[in-house]
């Protein structure tokens, strides 16, 4: 692979230097630093950078409309890299649905010592970056909804229509590219799909942004799962950041788990972790989907629900920001399916409709 070009824009003059320092040690070529976006465009179309790491709050020009800018204009890789607060974590969910393919927690203090960590995910998360298929990423993006107007959803079966809970399970794996991809998915859903329980990858206080994000532009209910939350039609429960989730059986329902514990293949959550517990309580009644991802988180988990007769598909290649974790899932054995995101709805409705397995 080719050295990555670099582009940083950040108004701190320390975090342009240590950033800086801390990618060309890693053999990433920084062709610039910028203060804010107004000084980084010029430079940028005389030498247009690979991967643009980007802070949130400059002076002139702030970092989601440069974001969107760069969208409209030339899109590209752009690692978000700015500091973890409540009103930070709703502004880089917004720059992850406008784009951005990654983000770095900047910590308020000691910022000088995590930027001179080689540990903090900087270089990890532009080489992600570095990869990402950005005509994907526009792909995925969901047209807006003008007010008033009917979003478009996949047709539900009568048989559906008047269904209160679901014996049906449809369980998630989803990394990098995963913002935009799920909501193409989540927004052309009908309320009448079966629960949904869902990992993406993401640090603490991002999911409940993610969900709450989603709740307003869906037709259906998207939640930061609870312990002990139900898994009922037209639910939808991310497991949060920072902690574990896993389904179980209730008597006749199913419902969630949400624990603590150890890092399991470098994530918390973690997808194998949900999607074999899905395969153990839900079995053939279970619908598996490993998306958009880096590395092969899932691909165990999905392989253990085949194994257990339920219907499972992986992301193709051509419609993933980052084909890893679906890659994997295919190599594994446990995709039976591998299904573009434009028809993913359709094949999980599809699959909601077939014959559901009495327990």
């Amino acid at each position: 692979m080719s050295e990555i070009k670099v582009m940083i824009v950040d108004d701190s003059a320390i975090v342009r230097k240590h950033l800086a320092d801390l990618l060309t040690k890693a053999g990433i070529q920084v062709i610039g630093a910028a203060s804010d976006p107004l000084f980084a465009l010029p430079r940028m179309k005389t030498n247009w950078p690979d991967v643009l790491v980007l802070d949130v709050e400059m002076p002139r020009m702030d970092g989601i409309t440069f974001l969107k800018q760069v969208m409209a204009e030339r899109p590209t890789p752009v690692v978000m890299c700015s500091t973890l607060t409540e009103k930070g974590g709703q502004t880089t969910m917004q720059a992850l649905a406008a784009g951005a393919v990654g983000f770095v927690t900047k910590p308020k203090l000691g910022l000088r010592d995590f930027l001179e960590d080689d540990s903090n995910g900087i270089v990890n998360a532009v080489r992600a970056a570095a990869k990402a298929n950005m005509s994907a990423l526009r792909r995925a993006t969901p047209a807006p909804v003008k007010p008033g107007a009917t979003r478009v959803a996949v047709a539900p079966s009568p048989q559906d229509a008047m269904a209160e809970t679901t014996d049906r399970v449809i369980a998630i794996a989803i990394s990098t590219g995963g913002v935009q991809t799920i909501e193409a998915v989540l927004t052309r859903l009908p309320r009448t799909v079966p629960g949904m329980v869902i990992v993406q990858h993401m640090p603490p206080n991002f999911t409940a942004s993610l969900a709450a994000r989603l709740n307003g532009l869906c037709e259906l209910e998207v939640m930061e799962a609870k312990d002990g939350d139900r898994v009922i039609n037209g639910r939808v429960l991310f497991a949060p950041g920072g902690r574990h989730m896993r389904l179980k059986r209730s008597g006749a329902q199913y419902v969630v788990e949400v624990f603590d514990g150890p890092l399991v293949n470098h994530h918390r959550p973690n997808a194998d972790v949900l999607l074999k517990s899905v395969a153990q309580c839900a079995g053939r009644n279970a619908i598996g989907v490993v998306m958009t991802g880096m590395g092969d988180d899932g691909a165990r988990g999905l392989k253990e629900m085949f194994n257990a007769g339920g219907k499972t598909a992986a992301q193709d290649e051509a419609s993933c920001v980052v084909f890893g974790m679906p890659r994997e899932a295919i190599k594994h054995g446990g995709a039976q399916q591998v299904v573009s995101l434009e028809d993913m709805p359709a094949w999980l409705m599809a699959a909601a409709r077939s014959a559901v397995v009495s327990a």
